[in-house]
C-alpha cells in the first residue's frame, strides 16, 4: 500500500485526488494533508482519512482546530515541515502557483516520489528540480493531463526517437473571440470553461492560454526536450489529451475523458496500472475530432510565456507570479480580463533575468515580481 502525502487537500485537485483514494482504499493511505485556509473541509477530510500529519498554512484560521491522533503544523511553512517530517512513498503537490516551490524540494530531499499538479513549480525552476530528483533517486510524475498524455506516449520509443511533442489545448470558453471582445468578458463567463472542471487560478490561465505557455515548459524540463520541439494546437473537444511524434512519422495519441482523476490515478499508481470503474470513452459517441492553431495575437499570455521559455534563467519564475498576481486581481475585478496580458508584459519587461540562479536567487525574483506586479496594478 502506497502512503500519500497530499499539499493542497482541499483544493480541485487535492479533492480528486481523495476521491480516487476512497476508490482505491486497498491501495492507498493518506498520511498527511495540508490547505491554505479551508480548515472546515479539512476537518472533515481528517476525519475520514486520519492522517497522522495535518497543515493549515494561514495558521490565524487554526484557533479552534482540536485532533488529538493528527499532529498539527501551522504558519507559512507548515508544508515544508510536513514534506520533510512525514514518511510517505509519494508526495502530491497539489497547491496553486509558487506555494508549492519549497515544499516540492523539499518532499525530494526527504526522498519522496513527487505526483506534480502544479504547473508554477517546473515553470520556476524546471532545471533546477530534475537534477535534484535525480540526485536523491526519486521520480517525478505529471499530473497535468498534458504531461501525463506524453508520458503515456513516449513509452513507445525511445528518448532518442522522439521528433516532437504535441501538447493539446481546449482553447477556453474564448476561443472565437476577436482580441477588442476581451475587455468586457466578465469573471463568471471567465470560469465558465467548456469542458473541465477546475480550480479558479487554472481556469483563469486556460481562458487567457497562459496555462499552455507553462506547459511548454514544463514539458522541456519533463521530457528534455528543446523548445522548438514542443508544439501547440487547438484541440475543442478535450479528448487527445497530447500527442508524440516520432523520427518515422508515427504519432501516438492518448484519448480519454476531460476527468482530472484520470491522470491523477495514473500518477499515483505509476509505473503499475490499476482498474478504474465509471464512465468510459465512446468514440462513436463523439463523432468527430478538430484541430487548429492558436492565434498568438489575440492569446498575448502564450505568445509572452513562449517568450519567457526563450530567454530562460528566471523569467519564468518571475512570469509565473506576476501572472498570479494579475488574475488574482482579475477575479477580484480590479481589472478587466483584456488587460491581463498587458499588465503582465508591463511586469515582465521591469525584469532582467539571470541564467545562472540559485535556488534562493527564485525566492528573491518571486519576491520582487510580486511587488513590481502590485504596483504596475496599482498605477493602472
Amino acid at each position: 500500500m502506497k502512503k500519500l502525502l497530499l499539499l493542497g487537500s482541499t483544493g480541485s485537485i487535492g479533492r480528486q485526488c481523495l476521491d480516487v483514494v476512497r476508490r482505491h482504499s486497498n491501495q492507498f493511505e493518506v498520511v498527511a494533508l495540508a490547505t491554505r485556509n479551508n480548515i472546515a473541509l479539512l476537518k472533515e477530510q481528517i476525519g475520514e482519512f486520519r492522517p497522522q500529519f495535518a497543515g493549515i498554512v494561514e495558521n490565524h484560521f487554526s484557533d479552534n482546530f482540536t485532533n488529538s491522533a493528527t499532529r498539527l503544523f501551522t504558519g507559512p511553512d507548515c508544508m515544508i515541515d510536513i514534506a520533510r517530517e512525514c514518511e510517505a512513498d509519494v508526495a502530491v503537490i497539489a497547491t496553486v502557483g509558487a506555494a508549492g516551490f519549497h515544499p516540492t524540494f523539499a518532499a525530494i530531499r526527504s526522498g519522496k516520489n513527487i505526483a506534480l499538479a502544479n504547473k508554477e513549480v517546473l515553470a520556476m525552476a524546471g532545471d533546477r528540480l530534475m537534477q535534484e530528483a535525480k540526485a536523491y533517486g526519486v521520480s517525478v510524475v505529471p499530473i497535468d493531463s498534458e504531461h501525463s498524455a506524453i508520458l503515456q506516449c513516449l513509452q513507445a520509443g525511445k528518448p532518442n526517437e522522439v521528433s516532437k511533442i504535441i501538447l493539446t489545448a481546449s482553447g477556453g470558453p474564448f476561443r472565437e473571440l476577436k482580441p477588442d471582445e476581451f475587455e468586457n468578458v466578465s469573471v463568471k463567463q471567465a470560469l465558465n470553461h467548456p469542458t473541465w472542471n477546475m480550480g479558479a487560478k487554472i481556469t483563469i490561465d486556460s481562458a487567457t492560454l497562459f496555462n499552455k505557455g507553462l506547459e511548454v515548459i514544463e514539458a522541456r524540463h519533463l521530457f528534455a526536450v528543446e523548445l522548438d520541439q514542443i508544439d501547440v494546437i487547438i484541440h475543442p473537444q478535450s479528448i487527445i489529451h497530447s500527442m508524440v511524434e516520432f523520427i518515422d512519422g508515427s504519432i501516438m495519441a492518448q484519448l480519454g475523458d476531460a476527468d482530472m482523476r484520470t491522470p491523477i490515478q495514473y500518477a499515483l499508481s505509476y509505473p503499475e496500472r490499476i482498474g478504474r470503474s465509471g464512465r468510459k470513452l465512446d468514440l462513436l459517441e463523439i463523432g468527430k475530432l478538430t484541430f487548429f492553431s492558436p492565434d498568438l495575437q489575440s492569446f498575448r499570455c502564450l505568445a509572452l510565456a513562449y517568450e519567457a521559455a526563450r530567454m530562460g534563467g528566471t523569467m519564468p519564475a518571475y512570469i509565473s507570479v506576476a501572472n498570479e498576481i494579475i488574475v488574482d486581481a482579475f477575479l477580484h475585478e480590479r481589472i478587466s480580463f483584456g488587460s491581463i496580458p498587458r499588465y503582465l508584459e508591463k511586469s515582465m519587461n521591469r525584469h532582467q533575468s539571470n541564467v545562472n540562479y540559485s535556488l534562493d536567487d527564485i525566492s528573491h525574483v518571486t519576491t520582487e515580481s510580486r511587488r513590481i506586479t502590485h504596483e504596475i496594478i496599482q498605477s493602472g
